[in-house]
Order: structure tokens, then C-alpha cells, then sequence
């Protein structure tokens, strides 16, 4: 059994990357990456459903696969759920490990599988209208890299 710690959260609430960088930084190395919502084609919002429950149970997978692959001494997910505008932040992931080769893969593993593998839905309103986010291709390719 592992003593890494993990951490999983789905949240309405702001994603505070400094606070959430300093959590992970147990020597060695840290790799982090934060996502904002999208400025481009008009939207003015965008909205996140999720299946609660299955959502964090999925992401918690995806954390324990990590900290197994790479030997971390710790992972992060944090996912917002709800209305965000563009330029807020939606999701933070975060590895940490004794090297940095690890910690940046395993922080591009987190984010690659998590697009592909929670129950996450997203509805776009571009000039008022509502219109959901198909699945992308480019999400797919950049996860099947890590299977």
C-alpha cells in the first residue's frame, strides 16, 4: 500500500493553484498543470455537469494509477463543476516525486486520461444559445498515449 498522499476534489468553488502547489511540494519535484475555460468562438459561459460520485471515484482511480506508475509521494485533482466565464480556471492537476521526469509525466497522464475518463459534460452559451461539447479526437489520441 502506498503513503502517497491524493487529493480529489469536485468543486463549484475557485481553484487556488498557489495553495494547491504548495500541498504538493514534499521535496524532490513538483509538475502542475491548471486549465482555464476558453475565450475563443463567442462563449460566454460554459457549463460543467458531472455524476457525482462516480466522477470523484473515477478521478481517484486515475490518481491511484499515477502514484503507482510514477512512485509519486503525492497527486492532486481538483475539477470545477457548474457555470464558469472564459479565463476562470477548471481544472488543476498536480504530481509529486523525488524526480522531475516522473512528476511531469504523471502530470500529463492526470489531465490526458481525466478528459477521456470521468463522467464530465460540457454545454457551451455562444450568444445565448446552449449547444453541448462533442468529444474530441485530439482527447482521445492524448489519452490512448498512456495505455
Amino acid at each position: 500500500m502506498s503513503s502517497a498522499s491524493i487529493r480529489v476534489l469536485v468543486t463549484t468553488e475557485t481553484i487556488d493553484p498557489a495553495a494547491e502547489l504548495v500541498a504538493l511540494e514534499q521535496g524532490g519535484a513538483v509538475a502542475t498543470f491548471t486549465g482555464l475555460v476558453r475565450r475563443d468562438d463567442g462563449v460566454s459561459t460554459l457549463e460543467l455537469e458531472h455524476y457525482p460520485g462516480a466522477t470523484e471515484a473515477a478521478l481517484l482511480h486515475l490518481a491511484e494509477q499515477a502514484v503507482q506508475r510514477w512512485s509519486l509521494s503525492a497527486a492532486t485533482i481538483i475539477h470545477r463543476v457548474g457555470p464558469m466565464k472564459p479565463g476562470e480556471r477548471i481544472v488543476f492537476t498536480g504530481a509529486a516525486s523525488a524526480h522531475r521526469a516522473a512528476a511531469l509525466e504523471a502530470c500529463a497522464f492526470l489531465i490526458d486520461r481525466l478528459k477521456t475518463d470521468a463522467p464530465f459534460w460540457k454545454r457551451e452559451v455562444v450568444a445565448g444559445q446552449g449547444r453541448w461539447v462533442e468529444a474530441r479526437d485530439s482527447d482521445d489520441d492524448a489519452a490512448n498515449r498512456w495505455r
